[in-house]
Protein backbone atom coordinates (compact mmCIF):
# COMPACT_ATOMS: atom_id res chain seq x y z
CA UNK A 1 0.00 0.00 0.00
CA UNK A 2 1.44 3.35 -1.04
CA UNK A 3 0.74 6.12 1.89
CA UNK A 4 0.42 9.47 0.36
CA UNK A 5 -2.99 11.21 -0.74
CA UNK A 6 -2.35 10.74 -4.76
CA UNK A 7 -2.62 7.14 -3.95
CA UNK A 8 -5.55 7.15 -1.40
CA UNK A 9 -7.96 6.42 -5.19
CA UNK A 10 -5.84 3.47 -6.09
CA UNK A 11 -5.13 2.18 -2.66
CA UNK A 12 -9.10 2.13 -2.57
CA UNK A 13 -9.11 0.03 -6.05
CA UNK A 14 -6.04 -2.04 -4.41
CA UNK A 15 -8.73 -2.32 -1.98
CA UNK A 16 -11.67 -3.16 -4.34
CA UNK A 17 -9.85 -5.92 -6.24
CA UNK A 18 -8.72 -7.69 -3.47
CA UNK A 19 -12.35 -7.68 -2.15
CA UNK A 20 -13.04 -9.20 -5.75
CA UNK A 21 -10.18 -11.80 -6.05
CA UNK A 22 -11.25 -12.93 -2.88
CA UNK A 23 -14.98 -13.12 -4.40
CA UNK A 24 -13.95 -15.00 -7.07
CA UNK A 25 -12.34 -17.64 -4.32
CA UNK A 26 -15.16 -17.77 -2.53
CA UNK A 27 -17.52 -18.47 -5.21
CA UNK A 28 -15.03 -21.07 -6.88
CA UNK A 29 -15.39 -22.90 -3.30
CA UNK A 30 -19.24 -23.02 -3.50
CA UNK A 31 -18.84 -24.66 -6.83
CA UNK A 32 -15.99 -27.12 -5.88
CA UNK A 33 -18.71 -27.98 -2.62
CA UNK A 34 -21.95 -28.10 -4.65
CA UNK A 35 -22.38 -31.82 -3.98
CA UNK A 36 -21.28 -31.90 -0.38
CA UNK A 37 -23.86 -32.46 2.05
CA UNK A 38 -25.61 -29.56 4.63
CA UNK A 39 -22.59 -27.27 2.77
CA UNK A 40 -23.78 -23.58 2.88
CA UNK A 41 -22.80 -21.11 0.19
CA UNK A 42 -20.50 -18.34 0.70
CA UNK A 43 -20.25 -14.99 0.10
CA UNK A 44 -18.40 -11.81 0.18
CA UNK A 45 -19.81 -8.32 1.34
CA UNK A 46 -18.04 -5.38 0.31
CA UNK A 47 -19.86 -2.86 -1.54
CA UNK A 48 -21.98 -2.41 1.80
CA UNK A 49 -19.39 -1.51 4.17
CA UNK A 50 -18.16 1.10 1.65
CA UNK A 51 -21.37 2.56 1.25
CA UNK A 52 -21.40 2.64 5.09
CA UNK A 53 -18.59 4.19 5.19
CA UNK A 54 -19.27 7.17 3.06
CA UNK A 55 -23.11 7.61 4.81
CA UNK A 56 -21.37 9.42 7.19
CA UNK A 57 -19.78 11.93 5.57
CA UNK A 58 -21.42 15.05 3.65
CA UNK A 59 -23.10 15.10 0.64
CA UNK A 60 -19.31 17.29 -0.78
CA UNK A 61 -16.90 14.74 1.32
CA UNK A 62 -18.95 11.44 -0.15
CA UNK A 63 -17.66 11.87 -3.42
CA UNK A 64 -15.29 9.08 -3.70
CA UNK A 65 -12.36 11.23 -4.89
CA UNK A 66 -12.39 13.04 -2.06
CA UNK A 67 -13.67 10.34 0.49
CA UNK A 68 -10.87 8.04 -0.08
CA UNK A 69 -8.24 9.96 1.45
CA UNK A 70 -10.34 10.19 4.80
CA UNK A 71 -11.34 6.55 4.70
CA UNK A 72 -9.12 3.96 6.45
CA UNK A 73 -8.39 1.69 3.91
CA UNK A 74 -8.48 -1.33 7.11
CA UNK A 75 -12.22 0.10 7.59
CA UNK A 76 -13.56 -0.85 4.32
CA UNK A 77 -11.86 -4.55 4.43
CA UNK A 78 -14.29 -7.22 2.83
CA UNK A 79 -15.54 -10.18 4.72
CA UNK A 80 -16.52 -13.45 3.87
CA UNK A 81 -20.07 -14.53 5.54
CA UNK A 82 -22.13 -17.74 5.10
CA UNK A 83 -25.29 -16.70 3.24
CA UNK A 84 -28.71 -17.87 4.17
CA UNK A 85 -27.36 -20.41 6.82
CA UNK A 86 -30.59 -22.07 7.54
CA UNK A 87 -32.23 -22.19 3.52
CA UNK A 88 -31.78 -24.97 1.87
CA UNK A 89 -34.03 -26.45 -0.85
CA UNK A 90 -32.15 -29.70 -1.20
CA UNK A 91 -32.52 -33.11 0.64
CA UNK A 92 -28.98 -33.25 1.19
CA UNK A 93 -29.37 -29.19 3.09
CA UNK A 94 -26.76 -27.58 0.39
CA UNK A 95 -28.24 -24.71 -0.79
CA UNK A 96 -25.84 -24.19 -3.46
CA UNK A 97 -27.37 -23.82 -6.96
CA UNK A 98 -24.77 -24.48 -9.59
CA UNK A 99 -26.13 -22.14 -11.89
CA UNK A 100 -26.13 -19.40 -9.76
CA UNK A 101 -22.85 -19.64 -8.75
CA UNK A 102 -21.19 -19.71 -12.92
CA UNK A 103 -22.95 -16.45 -13.30
CA UNK A 104 -21.86 -15.33 -9.86
CA UNK A 105 -18.41 -16.42 -10.95
CA UNK A 106 -18.47 -15.04 -14.45
CA UNK A 107 -19.99 -11.54 -12.90
CA UNK A 108 -17.12 -11.14 -10.79
CA UNK A 109 -14.40 -11.65 -13.20
CA UNK A 110 -15.13 -9.10 -15.55
CA UNK A 111 -15.30 -7.06 -12.29
CA UNK A 112 -12.51 -7.91 -11.26
CA UNK A 113 -10.87 -7.43 -15.16
CA UNK A 114 -12.22 -3.83 -14.56
CA UNK A 115 -10.72 -2.52 -11.90
CA UNK A 116 -7.49 -4.03 -12.96
CA UNK A 117 -7.52 -2.13 -16.02
CA UNK A 118 -8.23 0.83 -14.18
CA UNK A 119 -5.98 0.77 -11.94
CA UNK A 120 -3.01 -0.36 -14.35
CA UNK A 121 -4.33 2.76 -16.47
CA UNK A 122 -3.89 5.21 -13.20
CA UNK A 123 -0.71 4.09 -12.87
CA UNK A 124 0.21 4.65 -16.68
CA UNK A 125 -1.12 8.39 -16.80
CA UNK A 126 1.23 8.94 -13.22
CA UNK A 127 3.93 7.46 -15.23
CA UNK A 128 3.14 9.81 -18.24
CA UNK A 129 3.25 13.05 -15.68
CA UNK A 130 6.54 11.66 -14.56
CA UNK A 131 8.13 10.99 -17.62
Amino acid sequence: MIISDAFGYINMMDRTADASYLRETVIANNIANVDTPTYKRQDVEFSSILKDKLSHYTAEERSLDKAVNKLSVEDTEARKYVDYPNYSYRLDRNNVDIDTENVELASEQQRYSTITTSITNDFQRFNAVIS
